[in-house]
């Protein structure tokens, strides 16, 4: 299959979703650009390339021998032989042969499948991360506007009578920790844009869009987990090996039976010396019919043991990575609720805290005291936004954790 191929599979899983169109590009760019995710596809490729060797016929055998002493015969002396022989393994034999490579090469395609999931969710987790970066330092900056628009009305207040100038060095103060946070966030954002770039497969210094806002204004429902842990790549994988495995236990069956060889012998024969009679010089063909026997049953009964025991290794795996996907799905939802929570509560909390720093205030311009309750409450609104920022990109990473966990097609909540 072309790589044309891989950009459809990614077109049909993510056609139906409402996401984002920047995150839509970039789930896009990294499913045909990431070299982990094309790795998984060449690999799936390469798997299908054994179903035809599988299910193929041992190639025929041809053979000449020469007769350095010519064999004497009544018909003449015989001088070369030709040979061809085809083996046919027993009946059902390459079918099955056929059917073990056809899942193997179906694992392959759940692992791929797997491999992309996972990246999506890691386009994801490092996406929203740029986009909190860039909230952070808008809210940082706003910050520095509002302190500095403080400390003038703190001058003004010391100006004429009714404040003090510790106010105004309070605020300095918070100045000079502002334009550090903000240093320090311009600083975090180069790692996290080359993290980003490189599960893109593309250059860090092309650029990233990241949306202006996130929002989180209600709740999926999650109905049957045992339902939506089953669709996971990964138990489809291991499943998969499990049918291998007992495909494989009728393989080893079969090999254990013997096989027919149909042949043709050309024997080249030469004028008898001194001899003339009907048919002589005349030369030889012989049908041949040959059977493999089987007598070393060891290695088939080892075979077949090998497939059994494999067979019980991948299934008690697969109840093993059920019961862990089982665990972190109930964690990842327990955050996921937890997260919607916090952003209500911090939506609440930006409310009120607007409304008692408006009413501070007014209050300081007409009394000149409770300053610093003033810059306390503008440090509350602060965290509470950026609490709220942190909730939101935790929030849209554990959506991200759930739809890879259950296989779901990659749907961006940013504008719900």
């Amino acid at each position: 299959m072309k790589r044309t191929y891989l950009i459809m599979i990614f077109m049909m899983a993510v056609t139906g979703g409402g996401f984002s169109q920047t995150l839509d590009e970039y789930f896009q760019s990294a499913a045909e650009n990431n070299p982990g995710v094309r790795a998984a596809y060449s690999r799936f490729e390469a798997a299908l390339q054994q179903v035809p060797q599988a299910g193929a016929l041992p190639d025929p055998v041809v053979s000449f021998g020469y007769f350095i002493s010519p064999a004497e015969t009544r018909l003449g002396p015989q001088r070369a032989k030709f040979s061809l022989t085809q083996m046919f393994p027993w009946f059902g034999t390459l079918k099955a042969r056929g059917e073990v490579a056809a899942l193997q090469a179906e694992a392959r395609y759940q692992e791929f499948l797997n491999i992309r999931n996972r990246l999506f969710y890691q386009v994801a987790s490092a996406y929203y991360p740029l986009y909190e970066i860039n909230r952070w330092k808008a809210l940082e900056q706003e910050n520095i506007r509002i302190l500095r628009s403080l400390k003038n009305m703190a001058s003004r207040q010391f100006e004429n009578g009714t404040g003090s100038m510790t106010d105004v060095l309070r605020v300095d103060l918070m100045l000079n920790e502002a334009n550090t946070h903000l240093q320090i966030l311009n600083d975090r954002e180069k790692p996290l844009l080359v993290s980003f770039s490189n599960l893109l497969g593309q250059e860090a210094s092309e650029p990233v869009q990241v949306v202006d806002s996130l929002r989180a204004e209600r709740m999926a429902l999650y109905i049957g987990r045992d339902t939506l842990l089953q669709r996971n790549p990964v138990l489809a994988g291991l499943d998969l090996n499990i049918r291998t495995q007992r495909a494989g236990r009728e393989v080893a069956r079969k090999k254990g039976l013997p096989g027919v060889g149909i042949g043709l012998d050309y024997v080249v024969v030469g004028q008898p010396a001194g001899m003339s009679f009907a048919g002589n010089g005349r030369d030889v063909v012989m049908p041949m019919i040959s059977v493999s026997i089987p007598l070393f049953r060891k290695k088939y009964r080892a075979a077949e043991q090998e497939a059994r025991l494999l067979e019980v290794s991948f299934t008690l795996q697969k109840e093993n990575v059920f019961r862990e996907l089982l665990s972190e799905y109930e964690q990842t939802l327990f955050d996921l609720k937890q997260q919607y929570r916090l952003v209500r509560l911090y939506e609440e909390q930006i409310t009120t805290t607007r409304q008692s720093l408006s009413l501070l205030l007014s209050a300081y311009r007409n009394s000149g005291r409770e300053f610093e309750e003033v810059l306390r409450m503008q440090q509350q609104q602060l965290q509470y936004e950026k609490s709220l920022t942190t909730a939101l990109v935790a929030f849209h990473i554990a959506q991200a954790k759930i739809d890879y966990l259950t296989a779901e097609i990659p749907i961006s909540h940013e504008n719900e």
